[in-house]
């Protein structure tokens, strides 16, 4: 059976929308952009890594928290993206990328 021209025209405009939502980021992934407040925290676990609890107690596992913040209790002003397309041996907090971070003076 051959399709006609009139199911090509309802085919196309359904493409673009499924496309255009695809563009937008999830509401996580959006506020996710405004500054975060935390508390960096060495972690005992599975030989031991560092991770960020945030003034709001949620446990963060960052895949690229640089040397200089490596410091257990340090406080720190940060902007992330969930990276939910990642498995950590850790088992601890959402893995997350730091994409900008800057250390709080006390």
């Amino acid at each position: 059976m051959k399709p006609n021209f009139k199911h090509k025209i309802l085919v196309l405009p359904l493409l673009f929308f499924l496309f255009g939502f695809g563009c937008f980021g999830s509401e996580s992934e959006k506020s996710n952009m405004e500054f975060t407040f935390g508390t960096v925290k060495y972690i005992d676990l599975e030989g031991g890594f560092y991770g960020i609890i945030t003034d709001d107690n949620k446990r963060l596992d960052p895949i690229n928290l640089a040397k200089e913040f490596q410091t257990d209790g340090k406080r720190i002003m940060f902007k992330y993206k969930e990276k939910k397309d990642l498995v950590s041996f850790h088992m601890w907090g959402t893995i997350v990328e730091i994409l900008e971070i800057k250390e709080i003076k006390q």
